[in-house]
């Protein structure tokens, strides 16, 4: 196998690597800023090389032939081994790098760290680019995802893989529509909101995982409460209990950015605090590389600013 990769012409195995890890064309012709149509004519002379599809569609995805799982690990050993040899640990210059950045987020970091994340690399690196996407939806594509990504960001507390550091840090709050005629006082005692629908977030990357809110409502018996309404992103909460006398338990800041216009309010209740940090995650062999390096820097610049500002 090994010599069968090394048997490939050099220039086209960084074509290889990230037709492998992101097991899409068009993304791999993103990654690596080429057209499709040059992608294309990679992976044919690719599958020339190895008398193999390496990569065939499935429905609407892709998926990596047998061959293909097999050469994975050994072309990224070998990119990996190349990029030492030439020097990708050198210093990194940001006012004259046109590097691509590439993030995965989580829905909620994305509405959080997205907008000042580009605008701050805009500044300070004016010659970059940046790729920024979801956080994978399976707890089975995290780590795929953690290989081919420079950073992902999401919360602490699911055993999400790489090195990590924490990049901010929030609260959950009771959010419920203006008006909610369980709501006395500013507040929902526990008996209320046990007879309430709940609106909660599924976090499929979690696995089998507890989310904090699960633990803070068992200590409060409300393990049982009714789950009137589940969906599938944070950022649709809010939406989901507009209108209605259904309760849901929302990060802070998507709550307050939410209250005028859905015409929602925060409400007090004896549910302990939920604290939630949202980390930036890398695998280990990008540990030391200088522009990761840097950019990890950036998003603890960012997390100050943010946490300074209340936001």
């Amino acid at each position: 196998m090994r010599d069968r990769v090394r048997e490939v012409d050099a220039n086209l195995l960084p074509f290889l690597h990230a037709l492998l890890e992101e097991r899409n064309l068009t993304h791999a012709g993103v990654r690596m800023a080429m057209s499709q149509p040059a992608m294309s004519g990679a992976l044919g002379r690719l599958r020339t090389h190895f008398d193999d599809e390496l990569l065939i569609r499935v429905g609407r995805d892709f998926q990596l032939t047998p061959l293909a799982e097999e050469l994975r690990p050994v072309v990224a050993a070998a990119v990996e081994a190349a990029s030492a040899l030439l020097g990708s640990g050198r210093a990194f210059d940001p006012a004259t790098s046109t590097k691509l950045f590439t993030l995965s987020m989580s829905e909620y970091a994305m509405t959080v760290m997205a907008e000042p994340v580009v605008r701050a690399i805009e500044v300070a690196a004016p010659n970059c680019t940046v790729s920024v996407d979801a956080l994978p939806r399976s707890a089975e594509a995290v780590e795929p995802a953690l290989m081919r990504r420079d950073l992902l960001i999401g919360p602490l507390g699911f055993e999400l893989p790489g090195l990590r550091q924490p990049v901010f840090t929030d609260h959950l709050v009771c959010l419920v529509a203006k008006g909610n005629p369980h709501v006395v006082d500013g507040r929902i005692d526990l008996a209320t909101l046990r007879r309430m629908g709940h609106v909660v977030a599924e976090f499929p990357a979690a696995g089998t995982h507890r989310r904090p809110l699960e633990v803070a409502v068992e200590q409060v018996g409300l393990a049982d409460r009714t789950v009137a309404v589940s969906v599938t992103s944070l950022l649709t909460l809010p939406f989901a209990i507009k209108g209605t006398d259904l309760v849901a338990f929302v990060p802070s800041r998507l709550a307050r950015r939410c209250l005028t216009p859905l015409d929602l309010a925060i409400v007090e209740t004896d549910v302990p605090p939920v604290r939630i940090t949202e980390a930036a995650h890398w695998h280990p062999r990008r540990d030391a590389d200088a522009a990761i390096v840097w950019l990890r820097k950036l998003l603890y610049d960012i997390a100050i600013e943010l946490e300074d500002a209340g936001d």
